[in-house]
């Protein structure tokens, strides 16, 4: 008989550092997607909130476990259990997860992300939809020099290279 192994998203790919920059893994066991029911935001939001210590944000925003994911939907990190609340859908196994950080940051990811995320602008727990390079991605700054990056789990391999060639840009740089 076969025997499975499961390997995240990234593996053997992270960690890499380059020039004071490091990008490893965020290790996900849980994610799920939230999109309350017509008229259920607030309800929804009571509910994560006595759940996991954090309600529905705003638009662009996290707030603890609980991430703005596009309009309507929100991505909960852990178990969410909203029956007759929201449409909440297991996406455990669909997303790679980033941290990268460190001084200099912002150069790094100006080059392939086209949004200010200079830190007075794109403050700490901010988040925005956008592009990193040519794949889709959902970025959130989790610290004064650090992101936090998704991508879907098929884009995984194609996020790191772009990564490692802008750290190595800006590297080439000092």
């Amino acid at each position: 008989m076969v025997k499975l192994i499961a390997l995240t998203p990234c593996e053997g790919l992270l960690p890499i550092s380059e020039g004071g920059i490091a990008v490893t893994e965020v290790v996900m066991d849980q994610l799920v997607s939230v999109a309350p029911f017509d008229g259920k935001q607030k309800a929804t939001s009571d509910a994560l909130k006595a759940q996991c210590g954090a309600g529905l944000p705003a638009a662009n925003r996290r707030h603890g476990a609980v991430t703005w994911f596009g309009h309507g939907t929100w991505i909960v990190a852990g178990d969410a259990s909203l029956d007759g609340l929201a449409a909440v859908t297991d996406q455990s196994d669909a997303w790679a997860v980033v941290s990268i950080s460190g001084a200099g940051v912002e150069d790094v990811l100006a080059r392939l992300i086209p949004v200010d995320l200079r830190p007075h602008v794109f403050k700490t727990n901010h988040v925005a939809k956008t592009m990193l390079g040519h794949m889709s991605v959902t970025i959130t700054r989790t610290g004064s020099a650090a992101f936090e990056v998704m991508a879907m789990r098929s884009m995984a391999a194609t996020m790191v290279h772009e990564l490692q060639v802008a750290m190595r840009g800006v590297a080439s740089r000092a």
